[in-house]
């Protein structure tokens, strides 16, 4: 008994910066997306064993972030923007060309900056809004719609269309908590449709396929099309209660590409149904609820304007992912969090979910 407390005694500082529900949800969200990772990687070996790697060190970067305070995080939130920004100018000028794309960067390790900006763009913003906070103005959204513009911008150049919408809606989050007004939000949108002819000529030709075929998947059935067939077909077949672990025929035989990144959730359809689907539905919705709550009680602008654009980001994740998988959404290239396999997008999840930690645990030592 006395070495059970003692090792108690030992762990508890370590894994008191958790949040219990969240932690639980995340994990029980990791174990369905592992289950299927192994059933949609059988092909690829290591695939599972790298999966397994990255949530480890997902884990890692969580915990390190729970355990800095927010008031850290916002004196990092400058240095991490413009360090993003400078990677950014540096991929253009020599970035590793990969498929056609200049998105990464050789600094000893090869790393892809874009990443950088879905969580350093909220915390600039956030950053910003604080300093500010009780004066915000027009000119303030304005500065704020200039810091948004520049990385987004950059990352459209590389081009990446599918990080740079991550981007600009995770500093849209931010702007529009901070009480952007309806009336310049319904006049930014209509001069966004006023602008579409203009933006579809400055679309790449792949991009403009991408939309092309999601109006009609079957004007290019063994070509841009065949994604979004594919996928939905395996999505029907699954039907209520799916076709079981490691049964799915769409996956085994091979006829669902990148099932391991982005079309991931076809293979949990078709393996686990409309059952599976409602039961990761259910998770992903107290991932936001849970993450909602954080920012609602949290005790500063900053952190609030911060955990409310993380959550988003969730929800943007999750149905952009689902969207274009269904064939509701154009294919831009989005993974399903905490499904997919990826390292960069591990760690990108992680490090939201310990900086929610970190808000929720120092809110309750405010109180205390």
């Amino acid at each position: 008994m006395n070495n059970k407390r003692s090792l108690l005694q030992v762990i508890r500082p370590y894994t008191e910066v958790f949040d219990g529900p969240l932690v639980l949800i995340v994990a029980l969200i990791l174990a369905l997306g592992t289950l299927t990772l192994y059933s949609a990687g059988i092909d690829f070996p290591g695939r599972v064993e790298d999966h397994v790697r990255n949530i480890m060190i997902a884990f890692i970067v969580m915990w390190i972030a729970a355990v800095v305070p927010p008031q850290t995080l916002m004196r990092f939130a400058v240095p991490l923007y413009l360090t993003g920004i400078v990677l950014l100018l540096a991929v253009a000028q020599f970035g590793l060309i990969k498929n056609g794309a200049r998105r990464w960067v050789d600094l000893g390790i090869i790393i892809q900056p874009s990443e950088i900006m879905k969580i350093a763009m909220p915390m600039m913003l956030a950053w910003f809004f604080q300093k500010r906070e009780g004066m915000t103005r027009w000119r303030e959204f304005l500065v704020a719609g200039l810091l948004l513009i520049v990385p987004v911008g950059l990352i459209m150049r590389q081009p990446d269309l599918g990080t740079s919408l991550l981007v600009l809606a995770a500093g849209f989050y931010v702007i529009f908590l901070a009480g952007l007004s309806w009336k310049v939000m319904l006049a930014a949108a209509v001069a966004v449709l006023a602008s579409l002819p203009v933006v579809w000529s400055m679309l790449h030709d792949y991009q403009r396929g991408r939309v092309l075929t999601l109006i009609d998947p079957t004007t290019d059935p063994l070509g841009k099309g065949f994604h979004i067939i594919q996928s939905t077909i395996a999505i029907g077949s699954g039907g209520i209660t799916g076709k079981g672990w490691l049964n799915g025929t769409q996956a085994h035989l091979e006829f669902i590409p990148e099932r391991t990144t982005d079309f991931i959730f076809a293979v949990f359809s078709e393996e686990f149904g409309l059952i599976g689907n409602c039961i990761l539905l259910t998770l992903y919705l107290f991932l936001i609820g849970r993450s909602m709550i954080i920012a609602a009680n949290a005790p500063t602008l900053f952190s609030r304007l911060l955990a409310g654009a993380i959550t988003l980001i969730f929800f943007t994740y999750a149905f952009v992912n689902m969207g274009m998988v269904s064939g509701i959404l154009p294919v831009v290239g989005v993974p399903l969090p905490f499904v997919s396999y990826g390292g960069t997008a591990f760690v990108t999840l992680g490090l939201g979910v310990g900086i929610l930690m970190s808000i929720q645990r120092h809110r309750k030592l405010m109180q205390s």
